[in-house]
């Protein structure tokens, strides 16, 4: 597919898709929405992509729905059509989205540059990690539309942040500066403007030379966990590291303690 709506590049083992409408802060739409999802299966196939960064071009992250369109009846949520119509609007539109992030093991991670409000902020939530820009805000602002956490933020930011922050934030629909969100344990990270992308591809780049189906492992094991029990989890464990195991990236690692040097990892 060829893309009008993002950019794409993978380099140093980093793919990065670049959200590219910045002259509406980066709102999608449904053309939009369907590079996003192209590109997050792009890179969930290619070998040479092991981590996938996400980010937005000029002022904002991403401001979620285009309200002009909303109010218009022309957007995602298909204001002005039937029940009938409008019941599958978000499966069709947005929800891919979440639903590929969920297949994808490969580490995905949010430079939030600017404003992520409304399904912007959802849509930063996805990710693995998150770091923001000094100038990056966050707001679940769906309340000031009427409206509730469509694109899956009402499971994955209890998650983050805990329940109570999870819903004083959706309640609200106050914006939150980086600090705050550091504070609260959204962001990992808060970085200059200038900064930014540069420590975010440093951080995925030294992810991406590690052992990849080791950190796969690692992370399905992290989400899977969350719904099972511990016995559960242990036996789950003990399956992954059985795979972890049989690669050869396992036998460079001890090797190349021995012998006092960088482990030079291939990714199997």
């Amino acid at each position: 597919m060829s893309y009008e709506s993002i950019l794409y590049d993978v380099t140093d083992g980093v793919a990065t898709i670049t959200l590219n409408k910045p002259e509406r802060l980066n709102a999608f739409d449904d053309g939009m929405l369907r590079e996003w999802h192209d590109a997050i299966a792009h890179a969930d196939r290619d070998p040479d992509a092991r981590v996938v960064v996400i980010t937005g071009a000029g002022r904002g992250f991403c401001s979620g729905m285009n309200v002009s369109d909303e109010a218009g009846g022309r957007g995602v949520l298909r204001s002005t059509a039937t029940i009938a119509q409008r019941r599958q609007s978000l499966r069709n539109s947005v929800h891919p989205i979440p639903r590929a992030l969920i297949q994808l093991e490969k580490p995905y991670i949010a430079a939030v540059n600017g404003a992520a409000a409304g399904a912007g902020m959802d849509m930063a939530t996805m990710a693995d990690i998150r770091f923001a820009s000094t100038s990056a805000k966050f707001g679940m602002t769906y309340v000031r539309m009427g409206l509730i956490p469509g694109d899956g933020g009402c499971y994955t930011l209890p998650r983050i942040v805990g329940t109570a922050k999870a819903l004083e934030l959706i309640w609200s629909g106050e914006l939150i500066t980086a600090q705050q969100a550091l504070e609260i344990g959204y962001v990992s990270a808060v970085y200059e403007p200038e900064e930014l992308m540069p420590r975010t591809l440093e951080f995925a780049a030294r992810i991406a030379r590690g052992p990849a189906t080791a950190i796969q492992l690692s992370k399905k094991l992290v989400y899977r966990s969350q719904n099972i029990s511990f016995d559960e989890h242990l036996d789950m464990a003990q399956l992954a590291m059985t795979i972890a195991q049989s690669t050869e990236d396992a036998r460079e690692g001890p090797l190349a303690f021995v012998e006092k040097r960088e482990p030079r990892f291939k990714g199997f």
